[in-house]
């Protein structure tokens, strides 16, 4: 408790110190005063003195008892598409769950490839791909799907944590959680903070991105890397243990034990899949994302596969609308009142000795190792993409480039610590990784996805045409 009210004290006493800072020329004191409250709001979400949600909305309260913004303009950030496609796609996820059709994909793919350490390492990952369009939680994918087949699998194999650590359990939690990263760069829909990259995008440099022109960007680079990773990993990590034949009896038995697909595993399937169709075609069907996820939610609800107790409970989702649409909100506003304008202008002529390619690498390979000090993806991206974004682009550098670069870099930092992503502490905490391994293969692995995701990438968007 005492911990918390340090926390919390602290997070009072920066909004405050910044807010009596005299107003720097050329903003007004509505614009210097949001940009205070949204600092502390950031720290708050950092520090934790309260959960997130709950950080939001004391702070959302504050903007409009000071009188820094109206009641509208504050709530404005409930009224984004992004927001509730997201929410659609917490609840999406909760169908894969409930259902076991999660659990049922991962099996058939071990079943199929996996006779070995290596094999096995791509069938994990690959489940996790192929769930990631319909599940914005890599808590809920990694953690709550994947981890438990990838623990009981090292444990049918001896492979404990300790002395018996690296003859399996160990490369299969570290191959998760490195291609984890590449996973939620690969779709919109794949992690909670991407649609807010969207939208301020859109809000900061006018760059509309929509959920196929994102999957379209990431595809190339995506899977490269997706390949790169757990073969790289197979090297300079190798497991003790080659062949594992039986892994696909293990697979094989699991199945068997779920027993037949059921009716609302193929509702799901069917729906799922219907759901990418559109999502892919948005640019001739005239569909955005948010409506075919609202639709999808919909035909769940209709043929029970979800029900409105099971959208109630579903915390993640409201939690996420709460936090996310006050930060939406105030991020548009900061753009309004000014600030963003004049920090970018401010900060690249700080930088007018560099060409614009020099400031936008710079940028994103700040941005990249700034996450030492996150716990969160998306208290990342409030943080510093709207005002990295506008300093690239205040620079030169093409608006397209520049989003698509540091919405990738706002994903693939995930796995560089234990605590930098949700599922890391359930990875981490499985006793197979010692803390110094795991920060050397963080290292590694977020410079090669930054040379695949940069490098390779961005050769990649302008053969599409995006700068």
């Amino acid at each position: 408790m005492s911990n918390n009210i340090t926390k919390g004290l602290a997070t009072i006493l920066i909004g405050m110190i910044i807010w009596f800072i005299p107003v720097p020329d050329g903003l007004t004191p509505q614009a210097w005063h949001l940009f205070a409250l949204m600092v502390a709001i950031i720290i708050g979400f950092i520090l934790q003195p309260v959960p997130v949600g709950a950080v939001a909305f004391i702070g959302i309260t504050v903007i409009v008892l000071t009188e820094t913004l109206k009641l509208s303009e504050t709530l404005s950030g409930f009224s984004s598409g992004a927001i509730w496609l997201i929410v659609s796609a917490f609840l999406f996820a909760r169908g894969f769950i409930k259902t076991g059709l999660g659990r049922r994909i991962a099996y058939l793919i071990l079943r199929a490839i996996g006779d070995s350490t290596l094999k096995v390492g791509y069938a994990l990952a690959l489940s996790d791909l192929i769930l990631a369009p319909a599940t914005p939680s890599s808590a809920a994918r990694a953690g709550g799907i994947i981890f438990p087949i990838a623990r009981s699998l090292a444990s049918a194999l001896d492979s404990e944590p300790g002395p018996t650590g690296r003859k399996a359990g160990a490369y299969f939690l570290q191959v998760i959680y490195q291609t984890e990263a590449v996973v939620c760069a690969m779709f919109l829909t794949a992690m909670a903070g991407n649609p807010m990259i969207v939208e301020l995008a859109a809000k900061t440099i006018g760059v509309e991105i929509t959920w196929g022109t994102w999957a379209l960007a990431a595809c190339v680079p995506g899977i490269i890397a997706f390949i790169t990773i757990p073969w790289l990993m197979y090297i300079v990590y190798p497991p003790e243990l080659k062949k594992i034949p039986q892994a696909k009896i293990i697979a094989d038995t699991e199945l068997k034990k779920m027993g037949a697909i059921s009716f609302h595993e193929k509702v799901l399937a069917a729906v799922f899949f219907v759901a990418l169709i559109l999502w892919c075609t948005s640019g001739w069907n005239g569909l955005n994302a948010t409506t075919v996820a609202m639709v999808a939610v919909s035909c769940l609800l209709i043929t029970q596969v979800l029900t409105w107790d099971n959208v109630v409970k579903e915390t993640g989702a409201w939690d996420t609308l709460i936090w996310m649409g006050s930060l939406v909100g105030l991020a548009g506003q900061l753009s309004v009142t000014g600030f963003i304008p004049w920090f970018a202008d401010a900060a690249s002529h700080s930088m007018s000795g560099f060409s614009w390619i020099s400031t936008l690498l710079l940028l994103v390979v700040i941005y990249m190792y700034s996450h030492y000090a996150f716990a969160s993806l998306t208290a990342h991206i409030s943080a510093m993409y709207a005002a990295f974004i506008a300093v690239a682009v205040a620079a030169g550098a093409p608006p397209y480039l520049v989003a698509l670069s540091l919405a990738f870099t706002a994903n693939i930092c995930l796995p560089i610590t234990h605590y930098s992503g949700a599922p890391g502490p359930i990875y981490y905490g499985a006793g197979y990784v010692d803390l110094g391994t795991w920060w050397k293969l963080g290292f590694l692995f977020s410079v090669v996805n930054l040379i695949i995701w940069i490098g390779v990438g961005s050769m990649w968007w302008k053969v599409l045409g995006f700068w």
